[in-house]
């Protein structure tokens, strides 16, 4: 499992990258659907603006060249003193029109190329009764091209011009006539006309045969340009698409006096405008959302994650101990109260630690009492033993040390002195301390060897030792009558031994295995002897491994030479002058280790006192 954390401010561009970019494809996606439909609907709105302007220009000519045979007419009309339908017909057949009526002021056909309708009052018909403003408000007025009232079936237009006499004449023809005297209009109106740039205006007649295009298929079915309309599709507006030769094509076809007219524009040049308008608007979208982006993340990043970054470093140094930190991000209210709350809180904390701290120092100085009453420190310990002279001292790093010295006789004339040194420091070591003099001492007071003392608490100190902790010591025993030292090292320091006049020297003899270290050790006892004027110092290696400000050792060089500088003094003096160098050389850096020693000095006895 990785445990390694994506920041705060790598997540939040991340994230604002995805939304901005779902945010962009989703309104590309709207813009290209909408630019799309209103391609669609401008290339249908230029569509039905071309047929506007196409039917226009057909309506224009078939109601001029309607109104000009009317016109043509009434003067022939209005040259006759009386007029019949007899006249009527005449003219029909002059002008090669379908209709002719006579209309007086009333409003009633007079005379007709109709017989039937003779006597007809035009305010009856819807249709015929539009014709009654030329009997008050126009001079002329023509219709569109449609199915007579009487007979559906029937196309004809109508138009009508006001006489001089009084009344109107009126003038219709069918679709023979309507073709013929316009066709030659309408065939010239979509030669030079573009629905765009490659669109087209087809007309197409109403038995479906193209009358115009640009293109020259005149005659031709309308299907020849791939469309195919037929039957009530010619009765109504309608949009639609079809490959116009060759070219999809967006189309839309009007009726217009018997004619359909149909303009077609190719989709591919509609959506040139959607396409110009997407790429210009997609561009600026990428330049706003990159813009956005930049803002958004860099306003973020600056309001929140850099105060929370200073936030976490005060953090991070009050985690390292670092108490008397104080957070204060102060930008906005939110921080300013998270700071408040921090600082309180690690307030609390202090005066935790503090009252924890008064109590554990407390418990340590009880602590300390108790190991250091378990040792010897009144001196001389034995006034009226004059054999020997003996001093030791212990000064803890902590309150309480792993360090122990001891001695005791064991018998009448026999010293027990040791010095030791437990691995660890503070309240375990101590503990471990207490166990090992207890067990040194017993063992040393039943009677048995020095090596016997070291091999039996060796097995008891093995014995559910879960913290692995050992123990160096060095023990001897010496005999006040004769000198006589015999010793024990397991994994310590050498003494230095000073024999008559002349200086220290390190004891050179082998060295044993360290207590608790392991089960099933044998160790080894050893002699020397001490004459009347002879020291011994022992000592732990908080002595020699003391280390000033530039990790300078204090070393055995030193100690050899600070003891042999005061050969001739006592043992008190001797184990002070040590701490001293000890203390001058260290200056102000702090004490890492216990320093433990004992110094033993054996003295000459008169005859008279050993026999007492």
């Amino acid at each position: 499992m990785n445990d390694k954390k994506q920041k705060l401010a790598s997540s939040f561009q991340k994230w604002l990258l995805i939304l901005v970019v779902i945010a962009f494809l989703a309104t590309t996606v709207f813009l290209w659907v909408f630019q799309t439909k209103l391609s669609k609907d401008n290339a249908v709105s230029l569509l039905q603006l071309n047929i506007s302007d196409v039917r226009q220009d057909i309506i224009d000519a078939s109601d001029k060249n309607l109104l000009e045979l009317a016109w043509a007419i009434a003067g022939d009309v209005d040259s006759q003193n009386e007029i019949t339908s007899v006249y009527l017909a005449k003219l029909k057949e002059k002008y090669d029109v379908t209709e002719v009526n006579y209309i007086d002021f009333e409003g009633i056909i007079r005379a007709s190329t109709y017989p039937d309708f003779l006597d007809y009052e035009m305010a009856s018909g819807e249709q015929s009764a539009d014709f009654l403003v030329l009997l008050s408000e126009k001079n002329e007025y023509v219709q569109s091209y449609r199915p007579v009232s009487y007979d559906a079936s029937i196309q004809r237009k109508y138009g009508g011009v006001i006489l001089k006499n009084g009344g109107f004449i009126q003038v219709g023809y069918g679709a023979e006539r309507f073709r013929k005297d316009i066709d030659e209009f309408v065939v010239g109106v979509t030669k030079n006309r573009h629905v765009g740039k490659e669109g087209c205006i087809i007309i197409v007649d109403e038995d479906g045969y193209i009358v115009s295009d640009r293109f020259g298929n005149e005659g031709e079915k309308i299907e020849a340009a791939g469309i195919k309309l037929g039957g009530n599709d010619f009765d109504k507006v309608r949009v639609f698409t079809a490959e116009v030769y060759g070219k999809p094509c967006y189309c839309l076809y009007e009726n217009a006096e018997g004619y359909h007219i149909i303009a077609a524009m190719p989709k591919s040049e509609a959506a040139l405008s959607r396409n110009v308008s997407v790429g210009v608007t997609t561009v600026m979208q990428i330049i706003i959302f990159g813009a956005l982006f930049i803002m958004i993340f860099w306003l973020v990043k600056r309001l929140v994650v850099d105060n929370i970054y200073k936030v976490n470093d005060s953090l991070a140094a009050i985690t390292e101990g670092k108490l008397d930190t104080v957070v204060d991000v102060r930008s906005h209210a939110e921080f300013d109260a998270l700071s408040d709350d921090i600082n309180q809180t690690v307030d609390t904390l202090k005066k935790y630690i503090s009252d924890a701290e008064a109590r554990i120092d407390a418990e340590l100085a009880f602590a300390k009492a108790v190991q250091h009453s378990a040792m010897p420190s009144v001196f001389p310990p034995y006034p009226g033993r004059k054999e020997f002279d003996l001093f030791a001292s212990m000064h803890t790093a902590k309150e309480v040390g792993g360090d122990f010295y001891d001695f005791y006789f064991v018998d009448k004339n026999t010293l027990a002195f040791l010095i030791a040194d437990v691995s660890g420091k503070g309240i375990p070591a101590a503990m471990f301390m207490m166990t090992a003099k207890t067990l040194l001492k017993n063992f040393a007071e039943s009677g048995l060897s020095v090596d016997e003392v070291f091999t039996r608490t060796n097995e008891k100190l093995c014995e559910g030792n879960e913290a692995e902790m050992f123990v160096t010591a060095w023990m001897g025993f010496i005999d006040l009558g004769t000198g006589k030292v015999t010793f024990a090292n397991a994994g310590h320091n050498p003494p230095l031994i000073k024999k008559g006049d002349g200086g220290f020297e390190y004891l050179k003899a082998r060295t044993g295995f360290i207590l608790a270290g392991m089960e099933g050790i044998k160790y080894r006892k050893n002699e020397f002897y001490l004459e009347p004027g002879d020291c011994i110092y022992l000592y732990t290696d908080g002595v020699t491994e003391s280390q000033n400000l530039q990790s300078e050792l204090f070393g055995e060089e030193r100690l050899l030479q600070v003891l042999n500088e005061n050969t001739n003094e006592k043992a008190d003096v001797i184990c002070e002058k040590v701490k001293a160098a000890v203390d001058t050389f260290v200056g102000e850096a702090p004490q890492f280790d216990d320093i433990t020693m004992l110094c033993l000095c054996y003295n000459s006895k008169s005859e008279k006192e050993r026999e007492i």
